[in-house]
C-alpha cells in the first residue's frame, strides 16, 4: 500500500539517473524567484511545504528541522485523547542532519518512507545556488543496500515523491520556467536524456522503457527537471573525492 501511495504522488517529470541492483539516485532541479536566503529558510521549515500524505501523521504541520550536525528532520505524532481511546505522544525520524550550511548546502541521512523499515542507507543533498534567472535548488537522493523491495519498482516510487517534495517547495518560493535543455555552462552534469540507464534485472524492462520514451515525447513540464548523466558518466564509484563532493561545487555562485 506504501508503495502505491508513493506512486500516486509521481509528477510527471520525475526520473531517475541512476538504478542497480542494490540502489538508486533521484536527482531533481527547479530554479525559484526567491533568495537563496529565502529558500533555506523555506527549505529549514519542512511543515509549510511538506506534503501532508508522506507523513506518518497525516499532517506536515507536525514536522520539524533542526539545520545543525546531529539535528533532526522529525515528526511528532499527536497524543490522543477521546471517549475510549487514550495513546501518548510520539514521534519519527525521517533524517538525521550530517551537514548544514547556510544558503547553500543541506546534506541528511536516513530511509525516507517505506524504506524505513529495510536496512538501507539514503543520502539526502540538497544544494543551492545563484544563477541568472533565480535560485537553482538540486535535490539529490541516494539509496544504497539490500531492501526487500524490487529496487525497479520502488526506485520509481521514491523518486517521484522526492520530485513531489520538491514541486511543492518551488511553488512556495515561485518558480521560474526553465528551458528543457541543459546549460551549456554547466559539462560536469552532463547531457539531458530522454531515457533512463535500463534497470539491471528488471522484471518487464522493455515495456517500462517503452513507456518511459513515449513519455519521453510529450511536452516537458517547465518547473521541475532531472538530469540524467551520459552512459560513460555513470560508473560504480566516484572516481574521486572532489567527483564525490561534486554537487556541493555546483552549488557555488557562479559568474
Amino acid at each position: 500500500m506504501a508503495v502505491a501511495a508513493l506512486s500516486l504522488a509521481s509528477p510527471a517529470a520525475a526520473e531517475l539517473t541512476r538504478v542497480t541492483d542494490d540502489g538508486f539516485v533521484s536527482r531533481h532541479e527547479v530554479v525559484v524567484e526567491a533568495s537563496p536566503k529565502d529558500a533555506w529558510l523555506a527549505l529549514i521549515a519542512p511543515a509549510g511545504w511538506w506534503r501532508s500524505e508522506h507523513t506518518w501523521s497525516g499532517d506536515a504541520a507536525n514536522l520539524t528541522l533542526t539545520p545543525q550536525a546531529g539535528g533532526c528532520f522529525c515528526e511528532t505524532i499527536p497524543e490522543v485523547d477521546e471517549p475510549g481511546r487514550f495513546t501518548l505522544q510520539g514521534s519519527v525520524e525521517h533524517m538525521r542532519v550530517i551537514q548544514a550550511y547556510p544558503e547553500t548546502a543541506l546534506r541528511m541521512q536516513g530511509a525516507l518512507g517505506p524504506l524505513q523499515s529495510e536496512p538501507v542507507t539514503g543520502i539526502l543533498t540538497i544544494t543551492i545556488s545563484t544563477v541568472e534567472q533565480g535560485t537553482r535548488i538540486v535535490w539529490e537522493y541516494n539509496v544504497g543496500g539490500t531492501m526487500r523491495y524490487e529496487v525497479p519498482v520502488i526506485s520509481k516510487a521514491v523518486d517521484g515523491v522526492m520530485g513531489a517534495q520538491l514541486t511543492a517547495l518551488a511553488d512556495l518560493l515561485g518558480p521560474v520556467a526553465m528551458p528543457d535543455a541543459a546549460p551549456a555552462s554547466d559539462p560536469a552534469e552532463g547531457p539531458v536524456s530522454s531515457e533512463d540507464p535500463a534497470p539491471a534485472g528488471a522484471d518487464g524492462g522493455a515495456e517500462a522503457e517503452g513507456k518511459t520514451t513515449e513519455a519521453a515525447k510529450t511536452t516537458a513540464v517547465p518547473v521541475i527537471r532531472s538530469r540524467i548523466p551520459a552512459p560513460s558518466a555513470v560508473v560504480d564509484k566516484p572516481a574521486s573525492v572532489d567527483d564525490a563532493f561534486g554537487d556541493l561545487e555546483d552549488s557555488q555562485p557562479r559568474a
